[in-house]
C-alpha cells in the first residue's frame, strides 16, 4: 500500500504514486469511466505504460493504438502522448528520473 495521497487529475481519472527514488518513480493513474482522458501532453522523463486492467486508445504522437490488460510499452522522452479510457481500468507507468512535480 502507498503512503502517498491519491490525486484527481481529470474528470474520473486519479493518480497515486506507488514507490519512488530520484531516479525511477512508479505511478498508478486509474481510470473510472468510459470517456476518462488522459490529455494530450509531454515530458523530459523517459515512461513505461503498463496496463493492469481496462482498455484504452493511446496516442503517441502520430500513430494511434489500443491496448488492453497485459499489454506494454515504452514512450520516449518528449514524445507527446496521451489516452481515452474504452474500459474503466489501471494504468501503471513508470518514469526515468522520477517526476518531482508529482511529489
Amino acid at each position: 500500500m502507498s503512503d502517498f495521497p491519491i490525486v484527481t487529475t481529470g474528470e474520473d481519472v486519479t493518480r497515486q504514486v506507488l514507490s519512488d527514488h530520484p531516479a525511477l518513480m512508479v505511478v498508478a493513474f486509474r481510470f473510472g469511466k468510459q470517456g476518462a482522458i488522459g490529455a494530450l501532453h509531454d515530458h523530459v522523463h523517459v515512461q513505461s505504460t503498463y496496463v493492469e486492467s481496462g482498455r484504452f486508445r493511446f496516442t503517441l504522437g502520430e500513430v494511434e493504438r489500443e491496448v488492453g490488460p497485459g499489454d506494454s510499452f515504452v514512450i520516449p522522452s518528449k514524445q507527446i502522448h496521451g489516452c481515452v479510457c474504452l474500459e474503466p481500468g489501471t494504468l501503471v507507468d513508470c518514469f526515468a528520473p522520477r517526476r518531482n512535480d508529482f511529489l
